[in-house]
């Protein structure tokens, strides 16, 4: 029987693009790829063995194991096929999910660089 991680490990090559945009369907008469921003993670750990003799507490003997994964799909726009080829269309909402963590640290960078060029001055 084939364990999950080597299972995991086997299919994470095809992930890429193919998770990333979708089928091209017809709507319309037109040709619409959906494209997306995908993230995903995995973990894993293990153990074994005995522990000496510590103090009152007896010869301890372990086992374990564990595992977890995760992911995030944002649908971001679509690539549409029309009279002068493929044009990307936005989602407005996807963008603007996106844009905020990018916005944040321009803006906490900037704080930090006007405090470090006034505290030069001085």
């Amino acid at each position: 029987m084939e364990s999950p991680i080597e299972s995991l490990t086997r299919s994470a090559p095809s992930w890429g693009a193919k998770m990333a945009f979708g089928e091209t369907i017809d709507v319309g008469g037109r040709q619409v790829t959906p494209a997306a921003l995908v993230i995903f993670g995995f973990g894993g750990g293990g153990g074994s063995g005995k522990w000496p003799q510590r103090g009152g507490l007896p010869e301890g003997e372990g086992e374990g194991s564990g595992g977890g994964g995760g992911g995030y799909v944002l649908p971001i726009g679509a690539y549409v096929n029309g009279p002068n080829g493929p044009k990307f269309q936005p989602n407005p909402v996807a963008m603007i999910m996106v844009s905020v963590p990018l916005v944040s640290a321009a803006g906490w960078a900037l704080a930090r660089i006007i405090t470090a060029a006034r505290s030069s001055r001085r």
